[in-house]
């Protein structure tokens, strides 16, 4: 099953720490992935970011609200219990503890109504309109879009460059990725229209001992086999093993299975891929905004 929003592990929570006993995050967690089924791959599963653990921060989530209608309490850093009102939510359990639910405690109204707390603090939402994402989630998923978006603007700017300079960019890709070696020939372009199959070379060291080839292809058409095929034959005209290929379209099915079925070192990667490698290495990208979450830092506060 999917992992539940954190709305739909508020009640579970509380369930779960109704003995009386202190909890934490971490100590609930397996229980609550025990009650709502969830495999070791869903329990271990990352937000879009590939930082924060979805479940973990969800728990979290939905042990912040809990705690801010009073249904919980803090009992030092990292540690809580069930409160005295959450054991007499329990005498009556809802079907659902949601945010509609919590707004009848003053406590948590309290909360909402200062819009300094939380992004959604100061809207007053039915329970069809409720946030099923953590405020995490939504940076998350907003960064998402923008970056997606962005390798998209990126795929189309190249399509629409001259195929010499996509041999350029893949080039500079390399090396900004870290391959090539030191000097001023770590990475270099061939010929336009001469290339015999190559059109870059990057040299792991000096002496140019240690080379992978580059192939670009700057088509909109997926790359089959024998595009492959023909890149394997100028490694073997060179005396190579290594070499990547790389395209502003996808592969073949067929082409995938002969790169990775044949003895020589080859890599593939498609538009896709080359777009999210451009991103994360800043080649024909800038940095427009910067945010920084922050969060208190409670050693500093240990000693109050």
């Amino acid at each position: 099953m999917p992992i539940p929003d954190f709305q739909s592990i508020m009640l579970p929570l509380l369930e779960v720490i109704s003995d009386g006993k202190e909890y934490t995050i971490a100590g609930s967690r397996d229980v609550l992935a025990g009650r709502f089924h969830l495999t070791d791959e869903e329990v271990n599963q990352k937000l879009p970011s590939g930082v924060a653990n979805t479940f973990y921060n969800r728990l979290a989530w939905a042990k912040i609200y809990l705690e801010r209608s009073g249904l919980l309490l803090k009992v030092r850093r990292g540690v809580f219990k069930i409160s005295e009102q959450g054991k007499t939510v329990l005498l009556s359990p809802p079907k659902k503890i949601n945010i509609a639910y919590l707004e009848q405690f003053e406590a948590f109204k309290g909360f909402r109504d200062k819009a300094s707390d939380e992004p959604d603090a100061n809207l007053k939402l039915s329970e069809s309109q409720e946030p099923k994402a953590t405020p995490e989630e939504a940076l998350d998923l907003a960064y998402k879009n923008l970056r997606d978006d962005l390798a998209s603007q990126l795929l189309n700017q190249i399509k629409g460059s001259h195929p010499s300079f996509f041999e350029k960019l893949v080039v500079d890709l390399m090396l900004k990725m870290g391959y090539g070696g030191p000097g001023d020939n770590a990475g270099t372009v061939t010929s336009y229209g001469g290339d015999n199959g190559i059109d870059g070379i990057i040299n792991e060291d000096m002496l140019g001992l240690d080379v992978i080839y580059l192939q670009a292809k700057r088509w909109g058409n997926t790359v089959g086999r024998p595009e492959i095929q023909k890149f394997v034959g100028a490694l073997v005209g060179k005396r190579a093993r290594k070499g990547v290929f790389l395209t502003t379209s996808s592969f073949s099915s067929e082409a995938i299975e002969y790169a990775a079925s044949i003895d020589a070192k080859i890599v593939l990667i498609d538009g896709i891929k080359l777009s999210q490698l451009l991103i994360d290495f800043d080649v024909g990208v800038s940095s427009s905004q910067t945010y920084t979450i922050k969060r208190i830092d409670h050693d500093y506060f240990e000693g109050e």
